[in-house]
């Protein structure tokens, strides 16, 4: 019973097979090849438009290498105290811009409000060299508490964005995840809402090791070639990483995929919330469960072999976990994991 996270699992058979696939022959290196042009046309389909698309190999680089692009040295990224990007990127979009601030701000299920934007820009102060100057909005789409943006919560920041003059990210690790639970298109849930650049996330979805930067507007991708090739994430043999998402995407799989860890992710809240002295944290909207347990049954849970995540310590004989279930989560493994909770009230 693993639910510690949807990395724990391997990647989808499909994407082992187009692997296979695409090392058949030879092909142009550096992204001169058939499947990455593939991929570019692929990707148009899926936004409904024309879109400049840079794979590489993590998420990490995906988020870090955007953000770099659009703010410079001196700029300021505002974003929620929980985002991947400030709790677990290792400084890494402060490395990767050369010095960029990140703006932590609070926030309710880790979803940035407009308000609380506006206020925290009051802090800046614009052209006074002493303060960093706000360059950008970095959203997480699914959050990290497993919530999700819906169209219009993305497009009044994005109203807010434009009226300051930021470029507005969203990092899409679980970008499938938000979509199915939506129910909306790709493209309603980013330029149409006024995202800039896309973090599009695979490899949480049953891919090996591949994301996408995805510039919705030309103008924005300026000299993000020669970041990624200076970072190391222009790889000589791309077709790799593109046959990946290009798979991903065939038949409409990155969201079966994730319509599947979804549905299991309701399944599992649904029955924790039975059990006498469970609470369910947050909303449970794409394929994470975040729920307050019982001490008696976390260390019941883990006796009986759960693997999952503390969220933060144990306070007052309960402890909040994270529960994660992925495209390859077995589904007995809910009927176990509910079983061993019950057992152990």
């Amino acid at each position: 019973m693993n639910f510690a996270s949807d990395n724990a699992f391997g990647a989808a058979p499909h994407i082992i097979d187009a692997l296979h696939a695409a090392s058949s022959g030879p092909a142009s290196s550096y992204g001169g090849d058939e499947i990455t042009a593939r991929l570019h046309a692929d990707m148009a389909r899926l936004f409904e438009r024309e879109v400049a698309v840079y794979p590489v190999t993590t998420g990490t680089a995906a988020n870090a290498l955007a953000l770099a692009t659009l703010v410079p040295s001196h700029g300021a990224i505002l974003c929620h105290a929980e985002a991947h990007i400030e709790v677990d990127e290792c400084g890494a979009p402060e490395f990767f811009t050369h010095g960029a601030k990140l703006v932590p701000l609070a926030g309710r299920d880790a979803k940035l409000a407009p308000a609380t934007i506006e206020q925290a820009l009051l802090r800046f102060h614009r052209g006074f060299v002493h303060h960093p100057q706000p360059a950008a909005i970095s959203i997480t789409q699914a959050t990290e508490l497993g919530t999700c943006y819906t169209p219009q919560q993305v497009a009044d920041i994005s109203t807010l964005a434009r009226r300051h003059g930021l470029k507005l990210h969203m990092d899409g690790a679980r970008f499938a995840n938000a979509i199915a639970h939506l129910g909306c298109t790709p493209a309603e849930a980013t330029w149409r809402a006024g995202v800039d650049v896309l973090s599009f996330g695979a490899t949480k979805n049953g891919a090996l090791g591949a994301e996408a930067v995805v510039f919705f507007n030309a103008g924005d991708v300026g000299d993000f070639e020669y970041r990624r090739k200076k970072a190391g994430h222009l790889l000589s043999k791309m077709r790799f990483v593109s046959a990946q998402l290009t798979s991903y995407l065939e038949e409409g799989r990155w969201l079966a995929t994730a319509m599947h860890a979804n549905a299991l992710a309701r399944r599992l809240a649904e029955g924790l919330a039975q059990i006498s002295g469970v609470e369910i944290a947050h909303p449970v909207e794409a394929n994470a469960v975040f729920v307050y347990l019982p001490n008696t049954i976390v260390d019941g849970l883990r006796a009986k072999g759960a693997a999952f995540y503390d969220w933060s310590p144990p306070a007052a004989g309960r402890t909040l976990v994270r529960l994660v279930t992925s495209f390859a989560t077995p589904e007995q493994d809910i009927d176990l994991f509910l079983a061993a909770a019950r057992g152990h009230t």
